[in-house]
């Protein structure tokens, strides 16, 4: 690590994480390099080293970052309201999960490789942020449906969350996708991330019967 401020280091980090989203934008992970990272960057590439060694750990840090933003939007979800019913909490959940296309695209991907060319501080740093989502969203169900047991929460959790690892290729389709599945006879049906997110949370919440305050 270079010397230098925190505050240097934290920027660093952010302008690398930074330019590798807006890579993913239009590149496939297998086509973005820690070269063309660091063509997005007001450094050169090898100073990249310094702060992350792989390009697998810029993918980990950025989906970080992902889940760091979605706990707040949730944690002000929770502060922000009183009480709930099943169906307006599903409607919230549903649509901080809109913002989080990113997020669920990266999900989407085989999440054992990014972890496992990953060093253990970085990964110890990402499990935090995955850790406080789960927090966050557990403290919500507890604040909104106090009838729900520990087991409820629990089993919301363990169903919600692998649900967000698939979530992606059932709303956002490629015209190849698209053609293939017309030529082999499978029927496909556009939804969007709200409504996709929206029919999950509200089934579950009323599978472990939720009710409001």
């Amino acid at each position: 690590m270079p010397k230098g401020s925190e505050e240097l280091t934290n920027a660093r980090k952010n302008e690398i994480i930074s330019a590798c989203a807006a890579l993913y934008e239009t590149m496939s992970f297998q086509d973005i390099t820690l070269k063309e990272i660091g063509k997005q960057t007001s450094f050169t590439r090898t100073s990249i080293y310094n702060y992350f060694h792989t390009k697998e750990e810029i993918f980990l840090a950025l989906l970080q970052r992902e889940y760091e933003m979605w706990s707040i939007d949730l944690m002000r979800l929770h502060d922000e309201n009183t009480c709930m019913t099943a169906g307006r909490f599903a409607e919230e959940l549903a649509h901080t999960m809109e913002k989080r296309g990113r997020m669920l695209k990266l999900l989407s991907m085989n999440h054992y490789d990014l972890e496992a060319r990953a060093r253990m501080e970085k990964l110890v740093e990402f499990k935090v942020a995955y850790g406080n989502s789960i927090r966050a969203v557990s403290r919500c169900l507890e604040k909104f449906f106090p009838a729900m047991s520990t087991q409820d929460i629990q089993g919301f959790i363990y169903a919600f969350f692998p649900f967000l690892f698939g979530a992606y290729p059932y709303t956002f389709v490629t015209e190849q996708q698209r053609q293939a599945m017309e030529r082999a006879g499978v029927a496909h049906v556009q939804l969007s991330l709200y409504e996709i997110t929206y029919s999950c949370a509200r089934r579950l919440l009323e599978g472990y019967g939720a009710q409001a305050t």
